[in-house]
């Protein structure tokens, strides 16, 4: 097994230009699905193991139907699955010491070559009556199900499916079945040291994807619109065959009193604005690639005739923005939950004069992933559910956050310093998967 993994990890980084200024090669839909799959192999065969017996729960079930699919079960197909098919039904079940997991698809084929068929539907023609077979064949102490009140990632079982598990399964069983919640978001924000060496390059190219649109290639001070920018960003993904998990935003900040963008409310897109030398650009995008996600927000600054660099005072506020960030790393502890995260962060950045709002959440397999939030953008007390979970190594963050900084040059308006950059969470601390910014991209660049 091993050597499979160190023989894809070869390939990928044969394909990969490793130099900051240099786009990593994109791998063809052939190189992603062989790349999936090996990856979600060596999940199943050496994380979810782990996280069953770290839960006590020894059978999972996660069942779906095609075009209604578990969050879960999407995460579980192969490549290429796009969907499930017809009623697909996945058992994993703990056989306990070292003799592993074992891997059902309640399913004419197999899902894949991890989850085997075992069901003959000329000799059990009922779906539901094979899966209580297999259920009572194996004795299971606690059986899991996709079934949760805080996130709907791990909410996937309908009430249909619910209902005709209940109708068929023993009262004896009924009795050992439980919410699969913890497991599930476990699965979901727990990265693999495979996926984190992919994830630093996935970054990358989202790096690379803001800074060509943060660039005299893409804006014409006085001409170009910020939706203009919006749409560029939307073509350029999918001229690169990636794709995105939300619509970007692009808006601009300025001395201007009619410009209210430091006070809009993030319930309400911005309007479309003509970009204008002395402007502060602000982009906030996202790429989907191998199964994970990015979201970052950076800062431009249109220079202004004659000017070479952004003023001193923009640099300052974008510092001010940046010590935000490591307050709130700093005070990432595993066990510590996220709403402890966010109290510590607020309390500290108020006693160093700084204005916070902080709204930072898990990323992976989705962009607002499964695992503790830190903050909302309305919710600066602390999150209900989500918020109560603790901190993981191993798991993608979203460090995202503003800092409003009053500016004396802009007739004392404040500028919305909005920072957002992808991180991952290891015993050593928190680090960013590709750097930071911690100066403006410059429109026209300076040479």
């Amino acid at each position: 097994m091993k050597k499979i993994y160190l023989t894809f990890l070869t390939l990928f980084f044969l394909h990969t230009v490793y130099a900051q200024s240099s786009m990593p090669v994109i791998l063809t839909l052939r190189e992603r699905a062989a790349v999936e799959d090996r990856i979600l192999q060596e999940r199943i065969e050496n994380l979810l193991p782990g996280l069953m017996r770290r839960e006590g729960i020894d059978m999972w079930l996660i069942i779906g139907r095609e075009y209604n699919e578990d969050p879960v079960l999407r995460t579980m197909l192969p490549s290429t699955w796009l969907s499930a098919r017809r009623h697909t039904m996945l058992v994993v079940f703990d056989k306990g010491g070292n003799e592993g997991i074992e891997c059902l698809a309640v399913a004419r084929y197999n899902v894949g070559t991890t989850f085997k068929s075992a069901w003959n539907p000329e000799k059990e023609p009922d779906q539901w009556k094979r899966l209580t077979q297999l259920i009572e064949e194996r004795k299971p102490k606690k059986i899991a199900i996709n079934q949760s009140s805080v996130f709907g990632h791990t909410d996937g079982i309908t009430h249909t499916e619910y209902t005709d598990l209940l109708q068929k399964l023993s009262s004896a069983y009924q009795s050992t079945m439980v919410s699969a919640e913890r497991l599930a978001v476990d699965w979901l924000q727990i990265r693999t040291n495979t996926e984190l060496a992919i994830y630093e390059q996935i970054c990358r190219m989202g790096h690379l994807i803001i800074a060509e649109g943060l660039s005299e290639k893409v804006i014409h001070p006085g001409i170009t619109t910020t939706e203009d920018v919006v749409w560029w960003y939307r073509e350029r993904i999918k001229e690169l065959k990636l794709d995105t998990w939300f619509h970007p935003t692009v808006d601009v900040q300025r001395p201007d009193e009619n410009n209210k963008e430091a006070n809009r409310s993030f319930a309400q897109r911005p309007t479309a604005d003509i970009i204008q030398p002395g402007d502060v650009v602000h982009i906030d995008f996202g790429i989907s690639y191998l199964r994970l996600n990015t979201d970052v927000q950076e800062l431009a600054y249109v220079l202004k005739p004659g000017e070479k660099d952004a003023p001193v005072y923009l640099k300052k506020a974008l510092a001010t923005g940046n010590r935000l960030q490591d307050i709130l790393t700093s005070n990432y502890k595993e066990g510590k939950t996220g709403n402890q995260v966010l109290a510590e962060t607020i309390a500290q950045a108020k006693k160093e004069g700084i204005v916070p709002q902080i709204y930072s959440h898990p990323i992976g397999y989705h962009g607002h992933a499964a695992g503790p939030a830190i903050g909302m953008w309305d919710m600066q007390n602390g999150v209900p559910g989500s918020g109560e979970y603790t901190l993981k190594y191993n798991t993608l963050y979203a460090i995202e956050l503003n800092a409003k900084v009053k500016l004396p040059e802009w007739n004392n308006k404040e500028l919305r310093v909005m920072l957002e950059q992808n991180a991952v969470f290891l015993p050593s601390g928190v680090q960013y998967t590709d750097g930071r910014q911690k100066d403006y991209w410059l429109i026209p660049r300076q040479k």
